[in-house]
């Protein structure tokens, strides 16, 4: 391999830190049967409903993680990163803190994949997010959720994916998604994809975003944001160089509006803001404090 493709699976590996961290994706089921294989360690007594279809294609799927005895649940959605290109809705640093953390609580998670490069592009990407999204909201109460509770969680791609349907509104429209409590952003140094694609970026992003002004204005959540948005929580590392500007500059724009929005800058890792979300700390506990604002439920749920 020449040293242009080395530096493209460095700055992948970088990017989506999740390297050495996946679990090997499971096989297909139909739709309510529960996963027995593969899955990452969860609570005692959960009941996983592994590789539930919401497309035709095969990576058009997601996992539930609920508690056993549970109804009209809050519901968290999570979108795995990679860079747009690889990952899984199994991996450990996705789901295991999470779900160690929530389902005791009585929430319920959902964590999805999504079709990936090089045949979908993140703009199809982000349709793939909102049909599963809407998907689940329909089908909520068949898992004992609450489709009015949902919040939306991504970390990495997908916190820019996630980003993107919060902004872009057609987005959601046309795929039938109801309306949620909040957004959750976990790292994504691709909110405003215009700024970022004009100034020294990883080669990671040329593919993703390609060399057209317009497509990345129609990819960028900055650009697509042209009124008030559900609440959003903007999570950022403090040891990158452009996480935290840009959620600065997002969150501002969307205050303009009149928006609930807020910054969390973290001295951790692009890993570690995923992977240790859940665990007991500061960093859990102000998450936590966002997701309270949302509803009455929510908080009922987090109250010690």
């Amino acid at each position: 391999m020449n040293r242009k493709g080395l530096s493209v699976i460095a700055s992948l590996l970088l990017i989506a830190g999740v390297a050495g961290a996946q679990a090997a994706p499971q096989r297909p089921t139909l739709f309510g049967q529960r996963a027995m294989l593969q899955q990452p360690a969860v609570p005692a007594g959960t009941r996983v409903y592994g590789n539930i279809n919401y497309g035709d294609d095969a990576r058009q799927r997601f996992d539930v993680y609920r508690p056993a005895q549970v109804s009209n649940a809050p519901v968290i959605f999570m979108v795995h990163g990679g860079a747009w290109a690889f990952g899984t809705k199994s991996a450990r640093g996705v789901v295991e803190n999470k779900a160690a953390r929530w389902l005791p609580r009585g929430f319920i998670l959902i964590s999805i994949d999504y079709r990936m490069l090089p045949d979908t592009p993140p703009l199809a990407q982000a349709d793939d997010v909102a049909r599963a999204l809407a998907f689940a909201q329909r089908h909520a109460k068949e898992w004992g959720g609450d489709p009015s509770q949902f919040i939306v969680m991504g970390h990495s791609a997908g916190a820019h994916l996630v980003s993107l349907i919060t902004t872009d509104t057609a987005v959601a429209q046309r795929n039938g998604v109801q309306p949620w409590l909040g957004t959750v952003s976990l790292d994504s140094a691709a909110m405003d994809v215009v700024a970022m694609m004009q100034q020294r970026h990883l080669p990671l992003y040329d593919r993703a975003f390609g060399s057209d002004y317009a497509g990345w204005v129609a990819v960028s959540p900055y650009q697509q944001m042209h009124a008030r948005i559900v609440p959003l929580l903007a999570v950022c590392s403090t040891r990158r160089n452009n996480s935290c500007l840009q959620a600065r500059r997002f969150v501002a724009k969307a205050l303009s509006f009149g928006s609930q929005a807020k910054v969390l800058p973290e001295d951790l890792t692009h890993e570690q803001i995923n992977a240790e979300l859940g665990e007991a700390s500061g960093y859990t506990d102000d998450v936590e404090a966002f997701m309270r604002g949302l509803s009455p439920v929510v908080a009922r749920a987090l109250s010690p």
